[in-house]
């Protein structure tokens, strides 16, 4: 099954249901499906043909829906952007993935225009806005039936590596159709009646869950970001029965005055995943909700790769800690664990996670080397370090890089330290992630100066060269020299301790 097809499908088995509903705005099926086949259209008009690739920068809106049915209607390959990035993570992922045309909302046309006089193969900006509206009239038509093989890309979605340098990970149709199948697998079954709340980006995760209610005739309900009164408010007006949230996110709605008043009856699941979570939050959150919390594990190499529900996160067998494991192997899924040998440790000894699922990637993408290092033998290293218990349960102990996960979003402290070290007056520099009650982890610069480099000074340098979303939680500056290993490197383990004495560095959920 190819996701063109699904949708259409989709599409024309619900006519006239609700499918989008985004503020005011509510979508029939056949209105989304005459929106997106008006883009493919579009799109065809302006030279672009089948798999070549259209980056979108976008918040949650009816654009960002265009965007992710119509590309796929058209035969073209969907390369989402994080909204929150710098214009040079922006630069970075439309050279590396080829794009010869980007949807940008109004908010965001500004972080390109510096950019693309360095990108010549980017052939088209198409701005989402009233004009954009008319272009979508003017191209309105029947469905181009573009054939699509189960093998072509469907999209590829970048992430970044230990230097910070992003990777392209692509998604064929058929790889993409497993992650969604597989993602949903554990959940109890929707129907037409149900809804799913998307207060994360559907350019990513939250986009997993799209295709299963649609598929079912059921509703998608977009809000453009995140807001915990909209999300309460969603419950008891929309039907809600899915969300996906990040810890974060969901440590801020539990936090609500207003939550215990509210109709929460129709939620079924409630998806923690892409960053730490504590057991606090895990509490207060089956205090609020009930029996409906799931968790799971993966990586954007390969996804998804276990889940657990409430009945195993919240049960006490013996030999076990549901509470800090991150959930059990799903059916589909391989999950071994790896010395540094690659060979395969016993049950309980911690090593390297390595995976393969239905959906995992084939490889980095124009990246033959990094492929190389991540897949061997058909194995996908994930980096993180972990160990089975006697039951099942998979714990993710620390990150063999030194990856620093706050919001739910991917933070890589090489990044950070590569730009701090352009600062006069900077002799050396390490980031690293620190307890954060609200984030789960935020990073924290420790720099070596003998001059006067202020806080201030790194704080503003960060934001202004990587985004606002990679500030630093606080700076810390030194005489003294870092910490070095016995081989010469910085010895974050050290750096970090301190922080960490009162808390448990593990990960919940990654």
């Amino acid at each position: 099954m190819d996701v063109t097809t699904f949708l259409r499908r989709g599409a024309e088995n619900n006519r006239s249901r609700e499918a989008i509903v985004f503020g005011d705005q509510r979508l029939t099926f056949s209105q989304v499906w005459n929106r997106a086949t008006a883009l493919a259209r579009g799109l065809h008009s302006l030279g672009l043909h089948h798999q070549d690739h259209v980056a979108v920068l976008e918040n949650n809106n009816i654009a960002s829906v265009d965007a992710f049915v119509g590309l796929a209607v058209g035969g073209y390959v969907r390369v989402p952007l994080y909204a929150r990035n710098a214009s040079s993570g922006h630069e970075s992922m439309l050279r590396q993935a080829g794009c010869k045309a980007v949807m940008v909302g109004p908010d965001y046309v500004h972080e390109l225009a510096e950019i693309r006089e360095r990108l010549p193969g980017l052939e088209h900006i198409i701005v989402t806005d009233t004009v954009y509206e008319d272009w979508l009239v003017e191209h309105a038509g029947s469905d181009p039936q573009i054939a699509i093989a189960d093998s072509d890309l469907f999209q590829i979605r970048f992430t970044g590596g230990t230097t910070g340098a992003p990777k392209g990970v692509p998604a064929t149709h058929a790889q993409f159709m497993s992650q969604v199948a597989d993602w949903f697998i554990t959940f109890p079954y929707p129907v037409a009646e149900d809804a799913v709340l998307h207060a994360a980006p559907i350019t990513h995760a939250s986009g997993s869950m799209l295709l299963p209610l649609w598929g079912v005739g059921g509703r998608n309900v977009l809000l453009s970001e995140f807001d915990p009164q909209l999300v309460l408010d969603a419950f008891e007006t929309e039907d809600v029965a899915y969300l996906f949230l990040p810890p974060t996110a969901i440590n801020v709605l539990t936090r609500q005055p207003d939550i215990e008043s509210r109709d929460l009856s129709r939620l079924k699941v409630l998806m923690s995943a892409a960053a730490p979570i504590t057991e606090d939050t895990t509490l207060r959150a089956r205090a609020c909700f009930g029996d409906v919390l799931y968790q799971g594990y993966g990586l954007s190499e390969c996804f998804p790769l276990t889940m657990m529900s409430s009945s195993e996160w919240f049960a006490k067998p013996q030999g076990s800690e549901p509470l800090r494991a991150c959930g059990k192997t799903l059916p589909f899924a391989r999950i071994e664990i790896w010395d540094a040998d690659n060979q395969l440790v016993p049950t309980g000894e911690a090593g390297e996670i390595v995976a393969q699922c239905a959906g995992q990637m084939s490889g980095y993408w124009q990246a033959p080397e990094e492929t190389a290092a991540t897949i061997v033998d058909g194995w996908v290293k994930t980096g993180d370090i972990g160990r089975f218990d006697d039951n099942g349960y998979l714990y993710v102990l620390d990150r063999k890089k030194d990856l620093v996960i706050s919001g739910g979003f991917n933070l890589y402290p090489a990044e950070i330290e590569n730009v701090l070290a352009t600062l006069p007056g900077v002799e050396d520099v390490a980031v690293i992630g620190v307890p954060d009650e609200k984030w789960g982890e935020s990073p924290v610069a420790v720099v070596v100066s003998q001059g006067n480099v202020t806080e201030q000074a790194v704080m503003d340098l960060v934001v202004r060269e990587l985004g606002s979303y990679k500030k630093l939680k606080s700076v810390v500056i030194q005489r003294e020299p870092l910490p070095k290993t016995p081989v010469g490197k910085t010895d974050k383990k050290a750096i970090r301790a301190p922080y960490w004495e009162s808390e448990q560095r593990g990960i919940s959920g990654a």
